[in-house]
């Protein structure tokens, strides 16, 4: 069923279910973009089995293919035998891994654009956050990152041609701080009805790491079942592991936890050709000084592997006066830049 979309009040078209940032790309609209796991059926995987891989929030041929057949065996009532069948199974669905340069530069023409709000960010991003990708932002209280998730809650449902991705949002809160009111007053900056907004949000809160984890897999059969969600956010990624997980003594078991949420969302956005984006707490580092170090004496939480993670990160900080200040400390594909941004009744916006 098609999601009831956000409509823009000077457009009385409907944006395409899946845009692409790139021109004429119907060919690829038209194709679906994952295979479900139920076309293991026909290469002879029961049923039974089936159901299985989908009760560990696996629901695509490629979510097979991530897996490990560790991973796999420790399902419960799989066996070697099962696991091997499974595997040979995707495998002559999806093909070879190997493709040339070629063909994966026509892959990354489905890669979706989706704006901050603030066409100067966007501009150091190269036209704003990427799908397929995870993008991380860190920085201060009252430095915006709540306020661009809800902005960007906003925006993935805009047309292409207005910065968004003709999608819906998943939204995991650890925090506490979503506002449905916020989403209405930035809805109005857009020309958007703020109730059709709010129904395109799928919004949960979590309350521990584990709990977490959980939303992470449901979100994998959400997406399974409804094609048109765009961006993926959770607000924030580190908030709840620094509760569960106190002293040194704990520090190995929580970065491997994280390293595997953190597996979990990187194969999202591939699977489904979505965008992440993890809002991050930062934590004082005495040692560092302003010269050497991106916020000088302030460093965000989660270690070299979320820095290894995330494909993006941006560090936020308070400028003069209402003025912020974004700085693009590490992209694939960007220089190390900054912009400025505000924060307004209809969230992030230029200076």
């Amino acid at each position: 069923m098609p999601p009831r979309r956000a409509a823009v009040l000077e457009e009385s078209v409907p944006p395409p279910s899946r845009p692409s940032s790139p021109p004429a790309m119907d060919d690829i609209d038209e194709t679906p973009f994952f295979d479900n796991v139920d076309e293991l059926q026909q290469q002879g995987i029961n049923v039974q089995d089936i159901l299985k891989l989908k009760g560990a929030a696996i629901h695509t041929v490629s979510g097979v293919m991530m897996t490990t057949r560790r991973q796999l065996l420790k399902i419960k009532g799989m066996s070697e035998a099962k696991v091997e069948k499974i595997k040979e199974a995707a495998q002559k669905i999806a093909g070879s891994s190997f493709a040339t340069g070629v063909e994966v530069q026509d892959r990354r023409k489905r890669v979706l654009m989706i704006s901050t709000g603030s066409k100067s960010v966007d501009a150091i991003l190269g036209g704003g956050l990427m799908s397929q990708s995870i993008s991380e932002v860190y920085g201060e209280f009252r430095t915006g990152k709540t306020q661009m998730a809800h902005t960007m809650c906003v925006v993935a449902q805009l047309p292409p041609e207005l910065g968004g991705a003709s999608g819906k949002v998943a939204y995991i809160d650890t925090e506490g701080t979503f506002r449905p009111d916020r989403i209405r007053s930035i809805a109005d900056r857009f020309g958007v009805d703020g109730t059709l907004a709010l129904e395109n949000i799928l919004y949960a809160r979590a309350f521990n790491s584990e709990h977490q984890m959980e939303l992470i897999n449901e979100c994998s059969l959400r997406f399974a079942e409804d094609k048109d969600f765009r961006l993926l956010i959770v607000d924030s990624i580190m908030a709840l592991f620094r509760v569960d997980y106190s002293g040194r003594g704990e520090l190995s078991e929580r970065q491997q936890k994280l390293a595997q949420m953190l597996s979990k969302l990187t194969k999202l956005t591939e699977e489904y050709n979505i965008a992440v984006l993890l809002t991050n707490q930062v934590q004082s580092d005495p040692g560092a000084t302003m010269t050497f170090v991106a916020g000088g004496a302030l460093k965000p939480i989660g270690g070299h592997i979320l820095s290894h993670s995330s494909a993006t990160r941006i560090f936020l900080r308070k400028g003069r006066a209402e003025e912020r200040v974004a700085k693009l400390v590490d992209s694939p594909d960007r220089p190390e830049s900054e912009a400025s941004y505000k924060l307004d009744e209809g969230g992030w916006s230029d200076v």
